[in-house]
């Protein structure tokens, strides 16, 4: 199976260090493209990044410090601000990349606020590192995050792909240990379409190994779905979510989403049968 892209206007058209980036217009408007895989688009990022961003958000106990490990476009940086975080550590290897988002694209960063994050002017602030790297600093920097949002390309099932040891459980695990009380860790998960959900059942294996509450929420206007993990355990985290949810619609602090309500955290944190069925399968009887 293969999808194509019809790209009426090429924007840029570049190889970075790190990657091959194409900014151009689609019939979704303005749409990046990584290694020739769709990342984000003018007409659907909204729904994307609310879908990686805001059941974490809600999860965590409080937001008061974030770390965010890929998210080149910079929109979950602007969201977590706007929840009411202080402090937004934003981590990406490729510095170029970033830069090219915030000069073309109409969503995310824009120039200014970049320049700002990469002079540590403001509460977010720009690095341009190796995750595992900057996770090896604050750990030994004894520094705490109340979120640490992972959102890379989708794994990959070639085994030579460097950034699949981002997705890997030691990465998780050293991830949770940055965690503040009631803190969460998130990424995104994979595809739960039947014919490409391979990546997604081993990531959903992981988390429900790795923590003792893990939250699943597919996007059920995008082909995304999204995971999210605390040590401790919550016995009903999505009515958690929900309540939190309400405060904010009624008037209180926190990011109010466009795309996710209460019913949508009801209905889309079920896993698909074959991800929940993969699960129980690998579990000791």
């Amino acid at each position: 199976m293969t999808r194509t892209w019809q790209v009426d206007d090429v924007v840029v058209d570049t190889t970075t260090a790190f990657q091959h980036v194409l900014i151009g217009r689609t019939a979704q408007g303005l749409t990046l493209f990584c290694d020739d895989e769709r990342q984000s688009a003018d007409a659907t990022q909204l729904v994307y990044h609310e879908a990686l961003a805001v059941p974490p958000l809600l999860l965590a106990d409080r937001v008061e410090s974030v770390l965010i490990i890929g998210s080149s476009e910079g929109v979950a940086s602007a969201m977590a601000v706007a929840h009411g975080a202080e402090l937004v550590d934003h981590v990406d290897i490729d510095a170029e990349t970033v830069r090219l988002c915030a000069q073309h694209l109409p969503y995310g960063y824009t120039e200014a606020e970049l320049t700002a994050a990469e002079a540590h002017e403001g509460p977010v602030r720009m690095h341009y590192r190796d995750g595992f790297d900057f996770l090896a600093t604050a750990e030994s920097a004894g520094t705490r995050y109340d979120v640490v949002l992972i959102d890379l390309p989708d794994e990959s099932e070639d085994p030579e792909a460097q950034h699949n040891r981002l997705y890997e459980a030691d990465f998780l695990r050293r991830c949770a240990q940055l965690l503040a009380p009631g803190g969460v860790v998130t990424c995104q998960g994979g595809c739960p379409t039947m014919w490409r959900n391979r990546t997604l059942v081993t990531a959903w294996r992981r988390f429900t190994e790795a923590f003792s509450t893990a939250v699943y929420y597919g996007s059920d206007e995008h082909e995304w779905a999204f995971l999210s993990g605390r040590i401790d355990r919550i016995d009903d985290a999505v009515t958690t979510m929900q309540g939190r949810l309400a405060g904010i619609t009624a008037g209180g602090a926190g990011y109010l989403p466009e795309s996710i309500d209460a019913e949508a955290l009801q209905g889309n944190t079920v896993p698909p049968h074959a991800v929940r069925a993969s699960v129980r399968a690998s579990s000791p009887q």
